[in-house]
């Protein structure tokens, strides 16, 4: 359940580490190809393309990425945690357009061109209310 519970979640937080130690999170999109989780620098707008998060993993590779469901019924909580090794790739992968796009229709006219990160899964952990 944990793995179907992240393929379909819309949103996540990646967490890097800094080099002094101190953890760094933003927001991402992804997607779940062939168990690796793979998410990619897009258009949207940034500061700069020099970014933390990349400078992060090429200096440390590990990473978490959190996804989580919210609502006032607590019932309906949920969290499911991924821990892995992340690296930084310039080109993508074969399906990694393609899953994106398929999962966020907001690609379709004008695709992620990255750089890439891709998390390879070592570590998935989740809680549920219920």
């Amino acid at each position: 359940m944990p793995l179907a519970k992240l393929v379909h979640a819309r949103f996540g937080t990646l967490s890097t580490v800094r080099p002094d130690g101190r953890p760094h999170s933003v927001p991402i999109v992804f997607a779940v190809v062939d168990g690796a989780l793979v998410t990619a620098i897009d258009h949207k707008p940034k500061r700069s393309r020099r970014l933390v998060r990349l400078d992060n993993i090429r200096a440390n590779p590990n990473v978490s990425v959190l996804v989580s469901n919210e609502d006032e019924d607590w019932t309906r909580l949920w969290w499911v945690r991924v821990d892995g090794t992340a690296e930084v790739r310039d080109e993508a992968g074969p399906d990694w357009v393609e899953a994106l796009i398929t999962k966020y229709p907001q690609y379709a006219d004008r695709p992620p061109d990255g750089p890439w990160i891709v998390v390879t899964i070592s570590h998935i952990a989740e809680w549920t209310y219920s």
